[in-house]
């Protein structure tokens, strides 16, 4: 009688045993959820804030704080000469402008402090600052530390009409005229830097024309046509 009675004593404190271990398991797996929990919702919170943060001042769609803003077409724009030749290489080489595909130099972010030397002019790749140039019209020649912000606009497959502050007015009005054609991630600006009197700059892509005449502008267009977003970022 005596063993039975201690097996069954044995049972039993095993049995409760068991049970208290399996109480333990639980409320440790609750006190895991709940930390968990905590910290997920702190993430949200602080991913939130990064989101409306970034929104508010510090994402890529804001224009670099040392250039002006750009202005959204060319005012003051005349209508372009007809195209007629949708052939870039045939439409280049009848404006007499070069058009070269120039190797690519890099494309790591760095600082106004870091220095780098472009193999092209105007450069066509290479390392650059970490805040693009907006898409637009600017009024102002861009400095050597500002160029590279329209480096990295053209890694986001932008194409950039560059032309010589010394270029005919009449020109001017034209190239701002095929530029309000089709402004769509398109940039214009002045380069009184480049051997050019007017230029058209892709990522790893140049058409370089040192005299301006009406075939130049059927070149630009197919230009535009072939490597508008063709840049390594896809960037709305």
């Amino acid at each position: 009688m005596t063993s039975r009675r201690e097996e069954k004593d044995r049972r039993r404190a095993e049995r409760l045993a068991a049970e208290q271990a399996a109480s333990e398991q639980a409320h440790r797996r609750r006190m895991y959820s709940i930390v968990v929990g905590g910290i997920l919702g702190v993430a949200a919170i602080a991913a939130v804030a990064a989101v409306a943060l970034t929104g508010s001042g510090g994402g890529s769609s804001d224009n670099p704080k040392d250039l002006p803003a750009p202005k959204e077409s060319y005012s003051g724009a005349t209508s372009p000469p007809t195209q007629i030749e949708t052939d870039l290489f045939k439409a280049a080489d009848a404006a007499g402008c070069d058009l070269r595909n120039p190797a690519i130099e890099g494309r790591t972010h760095i600082t106004p402090d870091q220095k780098v030397k472009y193999g092209t002019n105007p450069p066509t790749s290479g390392n650059h600052d970490p805040i693009p140039a907006t898409d637009g019209v600017y009024s102002q020649a861009p400095t050597a530390l500002q160029i590279r912000h329209f480096v990295h606009t053209l890694e986001h497959g932008r194409i950039e009409i560059q032309y010589a502050p010394s270029l005919a007015k009449r020109r001017v009005n034209q190239l701002g005229g095929l530029f309000n054609d089709d402004p769509y991630h398109m940039v214009m600006f002045p380069n009184r830097a480049m051997p050019y009197d007017v230029a058209v700059t892709a990522w790893g892509h140049v058409l370089g024309c040192k005299k301006v005449d009406d075939k130049m502008f059927d070149a630009i267009r197919d230009f535009r046509d072939r490597y508008r977003d063709q840049g390594p970022e896809n960037v709305p």
